[in-house]
Formats: structure tokens, C-alpha cells, sequence
């Protein structure tokens, strides 16, 4: 993130308030470009037969898909989290061409058991859903168990409990609905004037990086601060967001669900002090095993990516006792112990995307050369 004395940048103008632009489309259509050229390579290589030519090698065991939130297609311009949502529609239609793909769709404990052994001719999917929010019961579920199919839901022991903080839900909902927005960042007032989409995109791409790097405590006030200013009632929205109790036990008296941990607070683990992470990991999986009565085997960590999760991390996972460890880290599962458990890839499908095919060929193991950054917005602080 640059800095500028004189409110100048090369990538930009510069906004009212001292928020400069990157461009007049904004970091948002270089971000569209690049999951439109992503998406491309992959139906490139489906129809090449790229597929076919490396999943002997490169498949592995199978793979371990993870999303988010699934729920109907919403309105809107601004819609920075919808990368991290699917439709009931989509998820239909996947667990079908999985089935028609030859796929077994499996449990977790069974992919786990499978990482472990000779490789099979049959390849597994197990499928795995971060955050237990709400639309999982309202909308995944009744599709999920129309199909008979097993998957693991991954629970942040805090948010049935009422005091999970969704802190990128707030910053979202602030965004959406206010074009002049004050925060306070490093000890200044900040304001920054947000009318357009692509202004508010860069702004809560910037504010997301921002909170994500504060500590726990820090990013607290700064997020309660921010909603108070702007009429936004944090608690009410991660509550209305996520699953009670009464709808963990709904899912967890299936015999084809799995409940996993995923700490208390949700954190970013590699933010924090060896205590603090082993303190998270080890009590988001006592307050599950009591509040569920059996034990708790599997994991994911917080977000999951390979800023969010330090290999001390997974020796921390190993030494609570869980199986399993996820990341958002993107991979499939080989088999012969080639994959670490405790540091388990994951396919973390991007909702934006709704084509088959180019799932198809990441399952194959296919991976492509990582994609351009967008270029990030710049605060002019002085």
C-alpha cells in the first residue's frame, strides 16, 4: 500500500477525501479479467484434452471441494463476496455431473482413509462447507440430503453461540449502503466518498486487507467502531447470518454430516502467538465436543489461505488430536501418505464461475500459472 506527501499516483487519479482511484474502471475489472481468462485456460484445457492426458498421473486419491455460502442468485452491483457463494441451482448440478463423472462421493473420515492407502481405481470427492451459516440449513441442506450424498460442515464455535463477529459481513453491508464513509485507521479519521461500484470494490478490498492483518482485539473495535458510525448492527447481523445450536444438532443427528472445527473466533491464525492459535484450535474443538457429545476429528483453518495458515499451525492441529486439517489451498488428495493431513488441500470453488467443465479439469489435478494481482487503492494519509 503506497503512500503519497502530494496525493499522487501512477496507477491513478485520486478520489475526494484523499482515497485515490487506481483507474477509472477500477481493480475490479482487472480482477473480472483475470477469473474470465482463468475460466478460459480451464475450458481451453477440458476441450484439448489436458484432462485426459494428466488425471493418470496427476489426479491423485480425489479431491476435497470447499465453499461457503449457498443461496439464490442476488441483485445488486456491489457484490464483493460473491466469490464466496454458490446456488442451490450449481449445486445440483455438480453433484450430478460428479456422480456422472464417476466420482464417489465420500466422508471425510473415508478421504482421509483413502490419502493413506494404494491408490484406487475409482477417484473420491468429499465435499466441505466453511462458515455454518444459515442458508447451509435453508438452502444447501435439502439439496445435499435429496441426494443422499455425505459432506462436512465447519463450525467457529462463537457464532452459535451469538458472539462470532462476521466482521467482512459488516464491512460489506456498510459499504453497500453509505457513498461517504469515516473510519479510523492507524490513530487519523479517515472519510473516503464511495458513490460508484467500482469505488466501493477498491475501498472494501483495501479495508478487508486491512482488518484481516489487525489483531483479534484491534480489529474488533475497529469493526464495532465503524458499524456504530454507520447504523450497522454488527451482533444482529452475524447472528441472522449464522446457525443456532438447534441447527448444528439438526445436522449433526444426519449420519451423513460431519461437523469440523474451525476455532472459536474465526481468526487468522498466522496472526497470532503460538498460545493464542493453540488456545483457538483446542478450544473450538472442546466447545463442540460438548456441546455435540462425541468427538470432533476434523478441522479447517480460518480462511485458509496461504497467508492465514503457518506449518507451526498444523503441528498445533496434530497436537489437539484432529485427523484432519484444511486449508483453502488449492490441490487434490494423492494417495500413499503424499498428502498431509494437517495441511489438506482444498478446491475452494469461486462462485463466480458456473462452468463444469473447468471444475472438472481442476479435479484432474490441472493447475495454472497464478493469475495477475489486481492492483490494490491507495490511502493518501500524509
Amino acid at each position: 500500500m503506497s503512500r503519497s506527501r502530494h496525493g499522487r499516483s501512477a496507477s491513478g487519479g485520486r478520489g475526494r477525501f484523499g482515497f485515490k482511484w487506481i483507474s477509472r474502471e477500477g481493480a475490479r475489472d482487472l480482477s473480472s479479467d483475470n477469473r474470465w481468462l482463468r475460466t478460459a485456460r480451464l475450458e481451453l484445457a477440458y476441450f484439448s484434452g489436458g484432462t485426459w492426458l494428466v488425471s493418470r498421473t496427476t489426479a491423485g486419491a480425489g479431491a476435497v471441494l470447499r465453499f461457503e455460502r449457498v443461496r439464490p442468485r442476488r441483485k445488486g452491483a456491489f457484490q464483493p463476496l460473491k466469490h464466496a457463494e454458490i446456488t442451490p441451482v450449481f449445486l445440483d448440478k455438480m453433484i450430478r455431473a460428479l456422480k456422472r463423472w464417476g466420482y464417489d462421493i465420500v466422508a471425510l473420515d473415508e478421504a482421509c482413509e483413502r490419502a493413506v492407502r494404494l491408490a484406487e481405481d475409482r477417484r473420491f470427492a468429499c465435499l466441505t462447507f466453511d462458515g455454518a451459516w444459515k442458508d447451509l440449513i435453508t438452502h444447501a441442506y435439502p439439496v445435499l440430503a435429496r441426494h443422499g450424498v455425505p459432506f462436512t460442515v465447519y463450525v467457529a464455535s462463537a457464532f452459535p453461540d451469538g458472539l462470532g463477529e462476521a466482521w467482512w459481513l459488516a464491512l460489506e453491508a456498510v459499504i453497500a449502503r453509505e457513498s461517504r464513509i469515516s473510519l479510523v485507521i492507524d490513530h487519523r479519521e479517515q472519510r473516503f466518498s464511495v458513490a460508484r461500484p467500482a469505488e466501493k470494490y477498491e475501498l472494501f478490498a483495501y479495508l478487508w486487507a486491512w482488518l484481516r492483518k489487525l489483531p483479534p482485539a484491534e480489529r474488533s473495535i475497529a469493526i464495532r467502531d465503524l458499524c456504530s458510525r454507520h447504523s450497522v448492527d454488527l451482533v444482529a447481523l452475524s447472528r441472522e447470518a449464522a446457525m443456532d445450536w438447534a441447527d448444528i444438532a439438526q445436522l449433526a443427528a444426519d449420519p451423513n454430516v460431519t461437523i469440523g472445527s474451525a476455532t472459536v473466533h474465526y481468526p487468522v491464525l498466522a496472526h497470532l502467538k503460538d498460545a493464542e492459535a493453540q488456545r483457538e484450535i483446542a478450544m473450538g474443538k472442546a466447545v463442540l465436543e460438548t456441546a455435540l457429545r462425541r468427538p470432533v476429528r476434523h478441522m479447517a483453518y480460518p480462511f485458509g489461505d496461504r497467508d492465514a495458515v503457518r506449518r507451526s499451525d498444523a503441528v498445533l492441529a496434530a497436537q489437539a488430536g484432529f485427523v484432519s486439517a484444511a486449508t483453502a489451498i488449492g490441490g487434490v488428495i494423492q494417495p500413499e501418505g503424499r498428502t498431509r493431513l494437517h495441511l489438506l488441500p482444498r478446491i475452494a470453488w469461486d462462485g463466480r464461475s458456473r462452468s463444469l467443465r473447468a471444475l472438472k479439469v481442476l479435479m484432474a489435478g490441472v493447475t495454472l500459472p497464478k493469475a495477475k494481482a489486481a492492483p490494490q487503492p491507495s490511502l493518501d494519509i500524509g
